[in-house]
């Protein structure tokens, strides 16, 4: 399948297989960061001596959602100005030292700091990497775009599978540890092996390298006068852009409200509906291994029948399924329910990130998704505090379904805005 959407051109002394392997494990990473508070906040707020309580744990993973806002838009412009490969490797390099420092949290303070820091560079990193295997590509944005955001829901089932089997046996602080190690492995496996991209260079008019890189991995480069032509990043805030941009940020606001509603809360309002917490932690797995099966099918049809078009019969459906989840159901039902769900609501968000990488030139591209991630991250910071805010208030099963239900509808409204200029 990788190799399906990698450039093809001239004889390639490297494989530009390594590029997307090496980002699509980077996205793996921030996938565990998206699932493992929610893991851990029945365990951490739990019991007769609760580590934290409710409001301290809705606090941290707002903080860190904070950070991961700042991280995507001012990392994300950084990458337009530095460079993919220097940005990719020190977000992951930073990141991955402030996870491991969560797991040594003496409190609910010292988490917070700590998942801020980690935030603030997980919020460069998905865009850079998106950006990255796009410019890698032969222009399918869509097969591009999902096949490296599964990782991203593989980071997330793994979280899940390893909360299942580290909590009772080594603590919370092991799935902190679990999500550092790896990355503290790849950042100078990345130093050494990821090249620049060459649709960057070329933006930069750094021609002459960019070639060098291009005939290295196999890849084949726009003639001179054929290049697209370039525009600042101020040009996404003014016509006629900007309503291509409205449409965008909209979009990815409600589907991260979506993505990390259900996934910082979905095992506590399962548990609050009366199923055990085991019972919650399996929808949570099984509602991202959801994800990874709809992004397969995601990206292929989005590139069949557009991207615009995918985003908005994915938002639809989601909205849709999200309803059905507020229906009592037997085990046997409620299952296949979630997982269906799954396919449709989070690979819905992945469609606005190819989207943007796809109707976006090489030298705004990571400011773009950049702004698409960091705005989107007031919706991820909106998601867990609507989730908890319903939690708090004794509603939050069945009505949070409905609330989210009406999200996913209100993104695929935002869609009809989009227009693609480039």
């Amino acid at each position: 399948m990788v190799n399906k959407f990698l450039s093809a051109g001239p004889a390639a002394s490297r494989s530009a297989v390594a590029v997307l392997v090496m980002c699509w494990i980077a996205v793996v990473l921030d996938g565990f960061d998206l699932v493992v508070l929610g893991a851990l906040i029945p365990t951490l707020t739990g019991g007769d001596s609760p580590w934290m309580t409710p409001a301290e744990a809705t606090f941290v993973s707002t903080i860190g959602l904070v950070g991961m806002t700042l991280g995507a838009l001012s990392i994300g412009l950084a990458t337009d100005y530095l460079g993919r490969r220097k940005v990719m490797i020190w977000s992951v390099f930073g990141f991955s030292l402030a996870t491991l420092a969560c797991g040594l949290s003496s409190g609910a303070g010292t988490l917070a700091l700590w998942r801020f820091i980690a935030g603030f560079g997980l919020g460069g990193c998905l865009p850079t990497a998106i950006a990255m295997v796009n410019e890698f590509s032969r222009g399918q944005s869509g097969k591009a775009t999902t096949t490296v955001m599964t990782g991203y829901h593989v980071g997330a089932v793994s979280t899940a599978l390893l909360a299942l089997v580290f909590l009772a046996e080594y603590g919370w602080a092991s799935l902190f540890f679990a999500g550092a190690i790896p990355g503290l492995i790849l950042a100078p496996a990345m130093f050494v092996w990821l090249p620049e991209s060459p649709a960057f260079l070329l933006s930069k008019g750094r021609r002459a390298e960019a070639e060098a890189i291009a005939h290295a991995y196999g890849l084949t480069l726009p003639e001179p006068r054929a290049e697209a032509p370039q525009i600042s990043a101020r040009e996404l805030f003014r016509a006629p852009w900007l309503r291509n941009s409205l449409g965008i940020w909209a979009a990815s606001f409600m589907g991260l409200i979506l993505v990390y509603g259900l996934n910082t809360w979905l095992p506590k309002l399962m548990v609050s509906a009366g199923y055990e917490l085991t019972g919650g932690l399996w929808l949570l797995l099984l509602l991202n291994a959801g994800a990874i099966t709809g992004l397969v099918f995601a990206g292929r049809i989005g590139d069949r029948i557009g991207l615009k078009n995918a985003a908005l019969l994915w938002f639809f459906i989601g909205g849709l399924l999200l309803a059905l989840l507020s229906f009592r159901m037997p085990p046997l039902l409620l299952y296949p329910a979630v997982f269906i769900t799954g396919c449709f609501v989070f690979s819905a968000q992945v469609l606005v990130y190819a989207y943007t990488a796809a109707s976006h030139p090489p030298g705004v591209r990571a400011t773009a998704l950049g702004l698409s991630a960091g705005i989107g991250r007031v919706g991820a910071i909106m998601g867990p505090l609507v989730g908890g805010t319903l939690v708090t208030w004794g509603i939050a099963y069945p009505w949070g379904f409905y609330v989210f239900a009406a999200v996913g509808l209100c993104g695929a409204t935002a869609i009809l805005f989009w227009r693609r200029l480039a």
